[in-house]
């Protein structure tokens, strides 16, 4: 089965890992940001040696972002970022794997991460088993 997990992020947390300060929170050193780089070119490499990694890519920051919304059958797009959102898709894993509960424990992992600060605590991860086909779905 695949599943998807997806990692979370808002605006802020781009600028400080691009070297900005940004509300109360101080801009990341190059060393935090190699810390960090590390840590998930090993995650990644050792999903990869054990056959469950399917894809994986982050997504750059918010402020590059274009939504489409419909409005009376047209769709109308606006650049971003959107200050009514807080948090985006920052990016996210395809897994293969026995198990719900094997994909969970691959995101856990994720926990591991290095911050200065712990600046990841309260960080969101969602795990998703992707639909394989219509009736996969439930509707």
């Amino acid at each position: 089965m695949k599943y998807m997990i997806l990692s979370y992020g808002t605006q802020q947390d781009y600028d400080v890992l691009s070297g900005k300060d940004a509300e109360g929170q101080p801009a990341w050193s190059p060393e935090d940001v190699a810390a960090m780089h590390q840590f998930m070119e090993a995650f990644n490499k050792e999903l990869e040696e054990s056959g469950e990694l399917v894809e994986t890519r982050g997504l750059v920051a918010p402020v590059h972002t274009r939504r489409l919304e419909l409005r009376d059958g047209v769709p109308v797009v606006t650049d971003g970022p959107y200050a009514e959102t807080q948090e985006v898709l920052a990016g996210y894993w395809i897994v293969e794997c026995d198990s719900f509960d094997r994909a969970t424990e691959i995101a856990g992992r994720l926990s591991k991460c290095p911050s200065p600060g712990g600046v990841w605590d309260g960080s969101v991860t969602d795990v998703r088993p992707i639909a394989e086909g219509s009736a996969d779905l439930g509707f």
